[in-house]
């Protein structure tokens, strides 16, 4: 069985994550539960991890690794930006803050949609 291991990194304070992180959350639990069907018969195995960072850590949030690779590296035109996050700002006591963003040809994501986390997954499994 091939086995692929996917790897959520997010700012997390006393269990509270912010909108953008939150909503890829959700995008990438949905992706998960989706391909595990499709792939049960192919036996395929996807794991997964949930990294809570710390406020020292907030330049790593929103990250998705497939078996170690930052989810980006698979999609063609796509570059990583930052942006000011003001649910990231509120959960810091109000203090200006800057997170991680995705643009994919001309679209620019804070949170990371379904199809993009598809996409780099499915790319990944076709290289394995």
């Amino acid at each position: 069985m091939r086995k692929v291991s996917i790897e959520w990194k997010h700012f997390d304070k006393e269990g509270e994550t912010c909108k953008r992180c939150s909503a890829t959350g959700t995008n990438l639990a949905e992706t998960i539960k989706e391909l595990r069907g499709e792939f049960s018969v192919q036996e395929v195995e996807i794991v997964f991890r949930e990294t809570k960072l710390p406020e020292s850590r907030m330049n790593e949030s929103n990250e998705i690794l497939i078996d170690g690779i930052l989810l980006e590296k698979f999609l063609p035109d796509t570059e990583v930006g930052m942006n000011s996050c003001s649910s990231c700002g509120d959960l810091i006591g109000g203090r200006n803050c800057c997170c991680r963003t995705i643009s994919c040809k001309e679209d620019i994501f804070e949170e990371i949609p379904a199809e993009l986390i598809k996409e780099a997954i499915l790319s990944r499994i076709k290289s394995k």
